[in-house]
């Protein structure tokens, strides 16, 4: 099991959603069996699809930068420091109002799969 990972050294990808996802560490890529803690990032003026997981409860804690977050039938602003939890087959969705990177630690339990995720736009 590989436990250190080093952030330069970790290959940004984009999900279904839209968002630019460093996986910081996966259990299939990281041999960790329970949960996956990833960085994602959205551009200025930017936001993710409208998306719902079936099986993941999702915590996004905000790093960077601030935005709209669309949590149900719900919408409020989150900005740096911000944390939330995101209940499985809950539609989400998150717009970076800011002129700055916004970038979200995104911690999923179980592990983030793209089979998972269930695009709603």
């Amino acid at each position: 099991m590989q436990l250190l990972t080093k952030y330069k050294e970790v290959e940004p990808y984009i999900t279904k959603d839209g968002s630019i996802i460093r996986e910081l560490m996966h259990p299939s890529v990281h041999g960790n069996s329970n949960q996956s803690l990833a960085e994602a990032t959205v551009p200025a003026g930017g936001k993710t699809l409208l998306h719902k997981h079936h099986l993941t409860e999702e915590i996004y804690h905000i790093t960077e930068g601030s935005g709209i977050m669309t949590l149900g039938s719900e919408e409020f602003e989150v900005k740096k420091g911000d944390t939330v939890c995101i209940s499985p087959g809950t539609p989400h969705r998150i717009q970076n109002t800011g002129c700055a990177l916004l970038k979200i630690l995104c911690c999923c339990a179980p592990a983030y799969l793209h089979e998972d995720a269930e695009l709603l736009e």
